[in-house]
């Protein structure tokens, strides 16, 4: 991007309002640039500006950033001392002028007509906050298969923003567009959540009323980990923070939450039964890694697929499930 992106710049003519686009971002060298590329080069006319809150990294995230906003007029980087999501969220909101704010995250991309068709959706279902699909696509074998699991029921529930389905009001979204007003009366992101915040908020704009709305049409290209014990921590981490989300509003947890720590219970038992007691206590653990196996096959589009979803499957699975198991009551204290 340089300074020639704006000239010529006829937004201000559009009829479609102007956005402010936020990001927080931590260590994410490999990605920021695509992502915020997507998001000022989207076929939008209206005016944006993107607001990129920094937390300390050890990489060049801040140096990308700043080169960036130094090349561009309409891009703003502010620092987010603490590096928690919530925090650089609500800094970066802070400091937005418009009255859509537009949530992108520094390892996805958004598609092209995303603001557009997010805008259209948020005018027209009179939503105060709309989003799409999370769209997973990995870059090597490990990533691709990471990818299949996450777009699957298998691999994380019925959830819509995951595996697609009809346009219609839902619980959560990924990411969002929101109406600012909308977003402020709620009070912004919980500090308190490092994870889960997403779904902790929609929680409270449908509280207050609103309506958060699910569009299949919204696409967001999400960069999924590398490695598996990345992908462990970063279930762990949902699993814990979405059991400090059901203690915080009671009543919040159904049984796509509930599954993975049941199953890792099931399983648990029944190999420790089947060692203790009576192979016959197997069936449960065997019937499970079955089911794993044929999923693999066919989800899976290559042998590489193939081999790696078996564990991919079962970090995912068990990874959220003890995370959810193990949090501590004194999580959102920490």
């Amino acid at each position: 991007m340089t300074q020639r992106d704006l000239s010529g710049d006829a937004s201000h003519l559009s009829s479609e309002p102007p956005v402010s686009i936020i990001v927080t971002v931590r260590n994410e060298e490999r990605f920021l640039e695509a992502a915020i590329s997507a998001a000022l080069h989207s076929e939008y006319s209206g005016e944006k500006e993107l607001i990129v809150a920094v937390g300390p990294s050890t990489d060049r995230t801040e140096a990308i950033a700043r080169r960036i906003a130094d090349q561009d007029s309409r891009v703003k980087v502010v620092l987010n001392p603490s590096g928690r999501t919530p925090d650089g969220l609500n800094a970066a909101l802070n400091q937005t002028q418009n009255e859509i704010i537009v949530r992108i995250d520094g390892h996805s991309e958004i598609s092209k007509t995303y603001i557009r068709d997010a805008v259209k959706a948020l005018m027209q279902s009179g939503a105060v906050n709309v989003g799409g699909v999370m769209a997973a696509e990995g870059i090597s074998p490990f990533e691709r298969s990471v990818a299949r699991a996450m777009r699957s029921r298998i691999g994380v529930g019925s959830s819509r923003f995951h595996t697609g389905g009809e346009a219609g009001s839902v619980d959560t979204v990924y990411l969002g567009v929101f109406r600012k007003d909308a977003l402020l009366k709620a009070g912004g992101y919980d500090s308190r959540f490092t994870r889960a915040q997403d779904w902790e908020l929609n929680y409270r704009l449908r509280k207050n009323g609103g309506i958060i709305w699910f569009d299949p049409k919204l696409s967001v290209t999400y960069r999924p980990r590398n490695s598996i014990s990345s992908l462990a921590r970063q279930y762990f981490e949902y699993g814990r923070w979405r059991r400090a989300v059901s203690r915080t509003h009671r009543g919040t947890s159904n049984f796509r939450y509930l599954a993975p720590p049941l199953n890792l219970a099931l399983q648990l038992s029944s190999i420790s039964a089947g060692l203790l007691i009576s192979p016959i206590f197997f069936i449960p653990s065997g019937t499970y890694a079955i089911v794993l196996l044929v999923a693999s096959i066919l989800l899976g589009k290559t042998w590489a697929e193939r081999l790696f979803l078996p564990f991919v499957l079962i970090t995912m699975h068990f990874s959220w499930g003890f995370g959810f198991i193990t949090s501590p009551r004194t999580l959102l204290s920490k």
